[in-house]
């Protein structure tokens, strides 16, 4: 890495959680991570879900249509599958052989697209055992969905109840604790013992290094800051910025970004997630200066993923300039638009 007071030279980085959807929306959203990253775990959450090889292929044939149309072929999907109730064995090994990198779970109706997941994980005990078999890595979504547990304490809740006691009965299993929120999640992993080889890690958005709960009801109810796992209080932030910018190979770069239609979220009951892949390291740039850790950006953005997905890191580079740049209100997403993360704003950090 490389820097000046007004630019950093970083290997380019991976988006190891990112939502690009399906039909006519895809080569919008394509564009944008395509621009930044070289690879990107995208999450299998359509409709219907992406539950087999088969299906997951398929996806990935779509997207590199849409990546020869825009002239991207340099990037990569890594496509996951989505662990349900039924997910059998003979398919972990079969997805491990037709390269799928990794599982995915979500607890039944913990956010969107997320009916058909698991209801109970006992049920997925087999898969489990196979994916700890063949080194396949299981993604989380890590809140339980209990209608009595608070909203703000569902990631707390899910460690203790879910995540402790799978990582005991599945002690070398590869598991990620996606898009973490709450300084409980960040001690964990910063704290969990796995013994010699590296198992647990953990992804951070960069709405989640910059924003607590506050920003959704700023001057009234902002309905593009609400997400899943919803911000949490200041306390929490700063302890997802203590980690992230620790230089702990545990965490890294997972924007989570998620597009829905502006009508989608400014509606009766809008739809979670933050579209932040317009301008993601722009924002990581900006949270790792606010702390004054720049020289920590290209392990976390960089290194930390391929070396815990087993992959190679990449060797191209990328500049980020100490450059103003004002992001649109508006983008488009196919036949309507999207609203940008800190849109209408200006932002310190823009690519190269």
């Amino acid at each position: 890495m490389t820097t000046s007071p007004t630019q950093i030279q970083i290997i380019q980085p991976d988006d190891w959680h990112l939502h690009i959807r399906d039909g006519e929306v895809m080569k919008d959203v394509l564009a944008d991570t395509a621009r930044q990253f070289a690879r990107a775990i995208i999450m299998p959450n359509l409709k219907p879900p992406v539950t087999t090889v088969e299906l997951a292929k398929a996806y990935r044939a779509r997207i590199q249509s849409q990546l020869k149309i825009l002239g991207a072929d340099h990037f990569t999907p890594l496509m996951t599958l989505y662990l349900t109730d039924n997910t059998s064995a003979d398919e972990v090994r079969k997805a491990k052989a037709e390269g799928i990198t990794a599982f995915k779970l979500y607890p039944a109706g913990a956010t969107t697209n997320s009916d058909a997941g698991v209801s109970n994980l006992k049920c997925c005990y087999s898969a489990l055992e196979a994916m700890q078999e063949v080194g396949m890595p299981l993604l989380v979504h890590g809140e339980v969905t209990d209608s009595e547990i608070d909203i703000f304490d569902r990631e707390a809740v899910f460690i203790d109840k879910v995540l402790d006691p799978v990582r005991k009965d599945f002690p070398a299993l590869k598991m990620v604790f996606e898009h973490i929120t709450t300084s409980q999640a960040a001690h964990y992993v910063r704290d969990a013992n796995t013994g010699e080889k590296h198992t647990l890690a953990a992804t951070i958005t960069p709405q989640h290094l910059l924003m607590n709960r506050n920003a959704i009801f700023t001057g009234g109810i902002r309905p593009h800051h609400y997400c899943l796992p919803v911000l949490k209080r200041e306390e929490h932030r700063l302890a997802l910025l203590e980690v992230a910018t620790s230089g702990n190979p545990r965490f890294f770069l997972g924007t989570d970004s998620a597009p829905h239609s502006k009508a989608a979220k400014e509606t009766s009951c809008g739809c979670a997630g933050c579209y932040s892949a317009f301008n993601a390291l722009g924002l990581y740039a900006e949270a790792f200066e606010s702390v004054g850790k720049l020289d920590k950006l290209e392990g976390f953005a960089s290194f930390f993923g391929p070396d815990f997905y087993s992959l190679p890191r990449n060797t191209q580079k990328i500049t980020l300039l100490k450059q103003a740049q004002s992001i649109p209100h508006e983008l488009p997403l196919g036949d309507a638009t999207i609203v940008p993360l800190r849109a209408g704003e200006t932002i310190a950090w823009s690519l190269a």
